[in-house]
C-alpha cells in the first residue's frame, strides 16, 4: 500500500490481538489487489438506540486509484468481545475481498460489462438520523436497508437528505438488510433534511409508506 495502515477503535479499547488479526487480514487482502492505495478499519461498539442492544462493528475501507473507494462492514450483538469480535473482522474482511476480486476481475478483462448487466442496485434514502449517523435507504422493490455513515463513499453522509438516490452494495446482517459501499447518484443536497420531508421529488417506482415516516 501508499499509504500506512490506519487502524481505529471506537468505544472499543485498543487490543494487540485486533491489531495482529487485522493486519494479517489486510495482507491477505493484498494478494487480491496489488492497487490498494490505502485502508482504513474501524472496530466500534455502536451507540444506537433505535437497534436492539449496543451491537459491535467492524468497517473495512479500501481506497483503488481507479475505482475509488470500497466499504464492507459487518455488525453483530457481542457477549464477549475477546471471543466474538474476531468473526465480525472476518466477515467484514471476506466481504471486502468479494469486491476486490470482481474489481480485480474487471481489470483483468475476465468479467466483461455488458450492455444489460445488472448494474450495484438503486435506492432512495428514506430515513436519516443524523445525530446517530446513521439512516435507511429503500429499493425500488421496496426494501429496506440499514446503512452507516462510514459506508458512505467520500464522506458524504451530510449530503444526504431524504430522498437522495444513490447506489449502494447489499449486505445481509444478523439484524437485517444492510448497505454497503453507498454512493449519491443524484440530489446531493445541503444536509440537515429529515424524514417525511412532503416536498420530496419521488423517483419513479417508489412509493413511500407512510409507517416508516417519523
Amino acid at each position: 500500500m501508499q499509504t500506512p495502515l490506519e487502524i481505529t477503535y471506537q468505544h472499543v479499547s485498543r487490543s494487540e490481538w485486533i491489531d495482529e488479526y487485522v493486519r494479517s487480514r489486510v495482507a491477505k487482502l493484498e494478494h487480491f489487489s496489488k492497487d490498494i492505495v490505502s485502508c482504513r478499519v474501524v472496530i466500534e461498539q455502536t451507540q444506537n438506540p433505535h437497534r436492539t442492544g449496543n451491537p459491535y462493528r467492524a468497517l473495512v475501507e479500501v481506497t483503488l486509484p481507479a475505482k475509488g473507494e470500497l466499504v464492507a462492514e459487518k455488525t453483530d450483538k457481542v457477549v464477549d468481545p475477546q471471543v466474538q469480535l474476531r468473526p465480525i473482522i472476518r466477515n467484514a474482511f471476506e466481504a471486502m475481498e468479494k469486491q476486490l476480486k470482481k474489481q480485480t476481475a474487471k481489470r483483468d478483462g475476465k468479467v466483461k460489462q455488458h450492455f444489460g448487466d445488472p448494474l450495484p442496485p438503486v435506492a432512495m434514502v428514506v430515513r436519516k438520523f443524523e445525530a446517530d449517523g446513521y439512516g435507511f435507504l429503500k429499493s425500488v422493490s421496496g426494501q429496506e436497508y440499514y446503512f452507516h455513515r462510514n459506508a458512505v463513499l467520500h464522506d458524504d453522509f451530510e449530503r444526504l437528505t431524504v430522498g437522495t438516490q444513490v447506489r449502494f452494495e447489499p449486505n445481509e446482517g444478523d439484524e437485517g438488510l444492510q448497505a454497503s459501499s453507498v454512493q449519491i447518484l443524484d440530489k446531493p443536497g445541503g444536509g440537515g433534511a429529515v424524514e417525511g420531508d412532503e416536498d420530496l421529488d419521488i423517483p419513479a417506482g417508489w412509493e413511500q409508506d407512510p409507517a416508516t415516516r417519523h
